[in-house]
């Protein structure tokens, strides 16, 4: 067995880092110690796993909620939102690459997904740590579907413009991040500036496998993926710490009634909260739903609430979903993952970015209505949609086939198995 020592890339927010926690406890507990690298608030979400923490002072929720970030989401534009961001990155950039290259002292490898992918892959460069790159969303050109930055743009025309939807994205999100990498290089690194295709370029990552955590059963591995490289092992899945208890509040509200719809739009927030706030209790009470609504998108205060629905922080969805009649959200890839995991339909208002393509995806399933777009939504399309997930019998049939499907996979033990057969091929330093 491998006792390669790894270090896991992965800033942003909590659904952003989670799945690298699941991934990363699977790895240390197949006898592979762990480093990860994340943002200054994830600190309990690591330690409380056993994982090493480093962490960075950048801090992406908050900056999700200003002003400006809320803007530019609520346009829905890619580039808009890729600027914004890449001001925000550029600030905490230089940290993450000093933080990452001092948590490689030692270690053997590194791992990252989007978020993380560009620094390491210049660390990588640096220190001649191989890098395995690790996805939750798909980011390797296909024709067989769209690039899910760009979901709607080549469904009308084919696998050629498909392919090309992939290469945009991946170059709209590296141009935004461009600029920081040059930073990095020259300050922190001392190398030389990235080829202009990056960390995508023919010779990329040659050697390491790359991995999606997403079920076979919801994207199909495509054809034109060569298949002894890129690998989707199904979702990585993090349990709930063995101490956790429900609080008794939401014990006793779902014990009081019916199976509730569950409202959470994670992160996400808009310029006008309370106008969003307004529409889900609303379209709630024409249809007579009891809901469990996640606090923390603003707009909703428990005093406000009626009895039928309840305000919580956060709970672990692999505990709470399986409770629910349905659930409402925004379209994260994780939510995502654990609404269709759970077996029930899924109502996705999607902000920005991948979650329009998750939204498109779990309608196609047949796993939930046609996604609502925060922008587009009313009280009665949500009305409309919440009444379909929960009396559909076919929908919710499908739904739960799905469930059994993705429940039935071991995603984090598919990964750390081809990330030990990876490690294993490696020489020792």
């Amino acid at each position: 067995m491998s006792g390669k020592r790894i270090v896991i890339v992965a800033p942003g927010s909590r659904g952003d880092v989670q799945p690298y926690v699941a991934l990363g406890k699977g790895l240390q507990d197949a006898g592979m110690p762990v480093r990860v690298v994340t943002s200054h608030d994830h600190e309990e979400l690591v330690t409380s796993h056993g994982l090493e923490y480093r962490p960075v002072e950048a801090g992406i929720e908050d900056f999700i909620r200003t002003r400006k970030m809320r803007e530019a989401l609520e346009k829905g534009s890619l580039l808009t939102s890729m600027a914004r961001l890449a001001q925000e990155v550029k600030r905490g950039g230089e940290q993450l690459a000093r933080r990452t290259l001092t948590a490689c002292e030692g270690m053997d490898m590194l791992l990252a997904g989007i978020s993380g992918v560009f620094v390491a892959r210049s660390i990588s460069e640096k220190t001649g740590l191989p890098l395995v790159q690790a996805y939750n969303v798909p980011f390797t050109p296909t024709c067989e579907f769209p690039g899910a930055l760009l979901p709607g743009f080549g469904p009308f025309f084919g696998g050629a413009l498909n392919r090309l939807s992939h290469r945009l994205t991946r170059q709209i999100v590296w141009q935004a991040y461009r600029p920081v990498d040059r930073l990095v290089r020259r300050k922190v690194l001392g190398v030389p500036a990235a080829p202009p295709l990056g960390p995508f370029g023919p010779d990329a990552g040659q050697g390491m496998p790359v991995l999606y955590g997403i079920s076979p059963s919801v994207i199909a591995p495509p054809r034109d993926w060569d298949g002894d490289r890129i690998h989707v092992t199904g979702y990585w899945f993090l349990e709930p710490a063995e101490s956790w208890q429900p609080p008794d509040p939401l014990v006793r509200f779902l014990e009081a009634g019916s199976p509730p719809v569950y409202v959470g739009f994670g992160s996400m927030s808009s310029r006008n909260p309370g106008e969003t706030a307004g529409i889900v209790l609303e379209a709630l009470r024409r249809v007579g739903q009891r809901a469990v609504v996640l606090s923390g998108w603003g707009g909703l205060h428990a005093a406000d609430l009626p009895d039928s629905v309840l305000m919580v922080d956060g709970v672990p969805h692999s505990w709470l979903f399986p409770r629910m009649a349905a659930v409402v959200h925004h379209g994260g890839a994780g939510t995502t993952a654990a609404g269709l995991r759970a077996g029930i339909p899924s109502v996705v208002v999607p902000f920005h970015g991948d979650q329009p393509f998750w939204g498109q995806r779990v309608a196609a399933l047949g796993a939930g209505p046609v996604p609502i777009p925060r922008r587009n939504l009313t009280i009665e399309g949500l009305a409309r949609a919440i009444n379909a997930a929960v009396t559909d019998t076919a929908m919710r049939r499908r739904a739960a086939d799905l469930g059994a499907r993705i429940s039935a996979e071991d995603g984090v033990a598919r990964a750390v198995s081809l990330i030990r057969w990876a490690a294993d091929q490696l020489p020792a330093r």
